[in-house]
């Protein structure tokens, strides 16, 4: 058994005839999404069509996107809608068990990873979330511990999810590195956060009814500390990215993929593409449920400026750090 905290999921339940929240989960006044959303006509987040056969425009839309937004959305990707819709229903499944059953799969708490069932990632306000974290590649790197075995169909929808979203992610890769604009361009940039051993970390996101969307977050303010992520959102919109000094409410696309940059794109790249700042709102009627891939580099892996991108007009902005010291610093808010 793992982290004892009380999940949000039973909060959330016994809340659902007030009209508060538990003060650890209110934020300040001037972080509130009821204050600081944005209302005015909402800028077209980039969509990228996977299918463009013609293969220099595809790349061009990502990487303007990419420069651009640090963020679009990709359709026609490849995955087949009932392997997303297959994953969906295994996920809201799990979130469906009885507290007892899920807690099976709890974080232990003294583990050094962020794999398991859990509530409270990071210092500070409370988010209203509960959330499942598990490695889904490559397979040396699963723990099937913190796979639930229940519903029967978990693993196989997981493990065929897994299969397409490795595609997806090479697309991207290869497109954002070709924007660098480096000789031997199409694979520099993911050797640079860990090639083929890049490990891809689940995240069952659940955010449960609040009787007060207007204070509390599913997620606050961030950016992520992976290479590259890759979400599948479901019907009920609460993501919102920074752009332009506004906080801008991502539309749902049905079977569409959401793509982030990631905090290790942006150390690669030495700022050429930046990670997006995001947030996730939450909903007073509705359980709002996401499904982000982190890919992220093995523990011991170093990420630095990518040398052949450095010159005098270009120093390097960030300092070489393994992936683990860096993750620690982040999750810890300590400084890099």
């Amino acid at each position: 058994m793992g982290e004892r905290n009380q999940s949000v999921q039973s909060i959330a339940s016994s809340a659902l005839d007030t009209d508060t929240i538990p003060a650890e989960f209110i934020f300040p006044k001037v972080e509130q999404p009821g204050v600081n959303t944005f209302d005015g006509p909402v800028p077209e987040i980039p969509t990228v069509d996977l299918s463009d056969p013609d293969k220099e425009n595809r790349t061009r839309s990502i990487v303007r996107a990419a420069k651009e937004w640090g963020f679009f959305q990709v359709v026609n990707h490849g995955i087949p809608g009932h392997v997303i819709t297959k994953l969906q229903e295994a996920g809201t499944e799990f979130f469906g068990l009885p507290q007892e059953e899920k807690e099976v799969y709890a974080k232990p708490p003294d583990a050094k990873s962020i794999e398991g069932y859990g509530t409270k990632l990071s210092k500070g306000t409370q988010s209203w979330a509960d959330h499942l974290f598990h490695k889904i590649w490559p397979p040396s790197s699963i723990n099937y511990q913190f796979w639930p075995q229940n519903p029967p169909s978990y693993r196989e929808a997981n493990e065929e999810y897994a299969k397409y979203v490795k595609e997806v992610a090479d697309e991207v890769f290869r497109s954002i590195s070709i924007g660098l604009g480096l000789k031997d361009h199409e694979s520099v940039l993911k050797e640079a956060v860990g090639g083929e051993d890049l490990q891809y970390m689940m995240k069952i996101n659940y955010y449960p009814p609040c009787p007060r969307p207007d204070l509390a977050f599913g997620v606050p303010p961030h950016t992520d500390l992976s290479a590259l992520t890759i979400l599948v959102p479901n019907e009920v919109p609460g993501l919102q990215v920074f752009q332009d000094d506004h906080w801008i409410d991502v539309q749902y696309i049905p079977n569409a993929l959401v793509i982030h940059i990631g905090d290790q794109i942006q150390i690669a790249t030495n700022g050429y593409y930046k990670s997006v700042l995001h947030r996730t709102t939450v909903d007073k009627n509705k359980v709002r449920m996401s499904w982000p891939v982190f890919l992220e580099p093995p523990g011991e892996f170093v990420v630095g400026p990518i040398p052949q991108l450095l010159s005098e007009d270009n120093p390097p902005k960030y300092k070489p750090k393994m992936f683990k010291d860096y993750a620690y610093c982040k999750l810890n808010k300590l400084p890099q």
